[in-house]
């Protein structure tokens, strides 16, 4: 980590970024909710610099291989589901989930040379998932997305899911995972713990926090008069390099409500991604189905502005491979030694890149002065009320 010290020299910090990659990440990544590829039509998908086409057969199963047909380079986005099978809007080809032609209807014979590109798929959780390895080997057993505690249960409300397209690099929103400081700037909320630990394929943030007093009524949807939300704790965890589980509890005068939110994304090419996210809610006492439902929805909404407001910072700043840091930023240097493993063959993967690293924020001094910067707010707010 670099850090800021009195015995820095004149001479002036030069912003340094290589030329991204064309290579895109080895793992699992989330299409989305499933239901939305089961409607026994074709449908285009951008993504890994290329295009490709979901469907799912009659057999229920969803496939995923490239668009183009490697007849006469047909759009089978295009095309039409029949049986098991796409067939190209240009000459009927039929072809399966596995890449093979199963049929050509003016022909007696399949030529033998006739595949194309198979994605394997997965679905989980009422989420589709892609597998993408550059080396085209298949997904590794220890390579996993957990269950997701909820998602197919009663006593929680179904996925609220947003999705909105994003015009820079996914390595962005991953930086996002060491930002201790800009959850108090951007996101108006007040970190009093950060703590990060990166293991194999796994990258977590473990944070608490509370809302900002001179930002509490925008946070509660304006004063609506409910119990009053008194902070949050976050347990987040990026599974590979694009889908984060984000086990997250709100702590309300007289209850705590049990949530677990997902954001995640798929490159669409170098400089855009699909982000997305979804958020379950727990049924209680104190929340009961309807109320759940609402809730969800008023949280899906905030979560939304949230990423709205991520956006806009990254629709404006430039990359920076050597950012200039001090103490309380984080290990962001660490993280992309982490997130550097999916760009790599897997013979070239580190110990660096996958051995357990910790790092705490001593949140101190943060605390400190964003207490004092919220408390001169409040008052400057008052003295415009009074004087109005």
């Amino acid at each position: 980590m670099i850090l800021v010290t009195a015995t820095n020299s004149d001479a002036v910090r030069t912003i340094e970024a290589e030329a991204i990659s064309n290579r895109f990440a080895r793992g699992w990544h989330c299409l989305g909710l499933a239901e939305k590829f089961k409607d026994g039509k074709p449908h285009t998908v951008n993504a890994f610099g290329q295009k490709l086409v979901v469907f799912t057969g009659a057999d229920g199963k969803t496939n995923v291989l490239d668009a183009y047909c490697r007849h006469m380079g047909g759009d089978l986005s295009q095309g039409t589901v029949k049986g098991n099978e796409i067939a190209c809007p240009f000459h009927d080809w039929r072809w399966g989930g596995d890449g093979r032609c199963k049929s050509i209807p003016y022909s007696r014979r399949v030529p033998l040379r006739a595949r194309t590109a198979a994605w394997p798929t997965m679905e989980q959780d009422k989420l589709l998932f892609v597998w993408n390895d550059p080396e085209g080997n298949p997904p590794p057993a220890d390579v996993t997305i957990p269950r997701i505690e909820g998602a197919t249960r009663d006593d929680w409300t179904d996925w609220r899911w947003n999705e909105t397209i994003v015009h820079t690099n996914a390595r962005e929103v991953i930086d996002n995972v060491v930002d201790m400081a800009h959850f108090f700037y951007i996101h108006k909320s007040f970190p009093t713990y950060f703590k990060n630990i990166f293991e194999g394929h796994t990258a977590t943030q473990i944070m608490k926090g509370r809302a900002r007093d001179d930002a509490r009524q925008e946070r509660e949807g304006g004063g609506s008069g409910g119990p009053r939300m008194i902070g949050n704790t976050s347990v987040a965890t990026y599974h590979g390099p694009s889908f984060m589980i984000d086990e997250l509890t709100y702590h309300y005068e007289g209850y705590d409500l049990h949530s677990v939110l997902i954001n995640c994304h798929y490159p669409i090419d170098q400089n855009s991604f699909s982000l997305h996210s979804g958020i379950i809610v727990q049924h209680s006492d104190a929340l009961p189905p309807e109320a759940a439902e609402a809730t969800a929805a008023k949280l899906s909404d905030f979560i939304l502005a949230g990423f709205e407001q991520d956006i806009e910072i990254w629709r404006n700043k430039t990359r920076i491979d050597n950012p200039l840091l001090c103490e309380e930023d984080g290990p962001v240097y660490q993280l992309r030694r982490w997130y550097q493993q999916f760009y790599v063959d897997v013979a070239d993967v580190t110990p660096e890149m996958t051995d357990r690293f910790e790092y705490e924020i001593d949140t101190t001094r943060p605390v400190e002065s964003w207490e004092k910067e919220v408390q001169e707010n409040l008052a400057r707010r008052q003295a415009e009320g009074a004087s109005a």
